[in-house]
């Protein structure tokens, strides 16, 4: 009887396996899709909590779905999604342009930043160093938590996004605007640091090293 019950355990699980690759067959391979983790209002810019993915077979996914919730960050739906609802171009903005609010302005830079890290909705800093010739230069942390809305290639760089030098669309107040201009136009270098989505400490701002490495305690 043992035997029996071995014997046939075994034709068991040989017709479960045959089944299982008939079924991956007929469905074919998997891929996975970005959905909406929780509800997303209409308008509000998406996060990374705020997306999830989950598998489907192939055949079955929308042809127009994300597959990497990061390359969705900071775009913003145009309709309410609902929690489980794929997230894809059919349901985000264009991205035609930034929603301003009052007293709100678009500061376009070119800075040193990486543009795998530095996309529309990240919150960067801006540092900006200036060398005064025979005079001490030094750097500046000159914005913090600023959010950008749009990256593209630094003029001169072909439309490669991917060195050192980017142009950067951040959203900012008229004050910070006038800066960013002026030290566009004089500075040495201007550069932005991504900050961690889950980071909003400020109160940095104005902290300085001379080219001597002296200021910063």
């Amino acid at each position: 009887m043992i035997g029996l019950a071995v014997v046939l355990g075994a034709f068991a699980g040989a017709d479960v396996s045959r089944r299982e690759r008939a079924l991956r067959t007929t469905i074919g391979p998997s891929t996975t899709v970005v959905v909406a983790a929780r509800p997303l209002p209409a308008g509000e810019p998406l996060t990374i909590d705020r997306l999830t993915v989950r598998t489907v077979p192939r055949r079955y996914a929308p042809r127009d779905v994300a597959s990497d919730p990061r390359l969705l960050v900071g775009l913003r739906p145009r309709v309410a999604v609902a929690a489980g609802h794929d997230v894809g171009p059919s349901v985000l903005d264009d991205g035609a342009g930034a929603v301003l609010r009052a007293g709100e302005r678009i500061a376009d830079i070119v800075a040193i930043g990486d543009a795998a890290l530095v996309r529309p909705g990240v919150r960067v800093d801006v540092l900006v160093t200036r060398d005064r010739g025979e005079r001490a230069g030094g750097t500046r942390l000159a914005l913090e938590d600023a959010e950008v809305v749009g990256v593209s290639a630094a003029p001169g760089d072909g439309g490669d996004t991917t060195g050192m030098r980017i142009a950067v669309a951040l959203r900012v107040t008229v004050r910070q605007a006038v800066y960013l201009a002026a030290a566009q136009n004089f500075a040495t270098e201007l550069r932005v640091l991504p900050r961690s989505p889950d980071d909003d400490a400020r109160g940095a701002t104005g902290l300085a090293a001379s080219d001597a490495l002296e200021g910063v305690r």
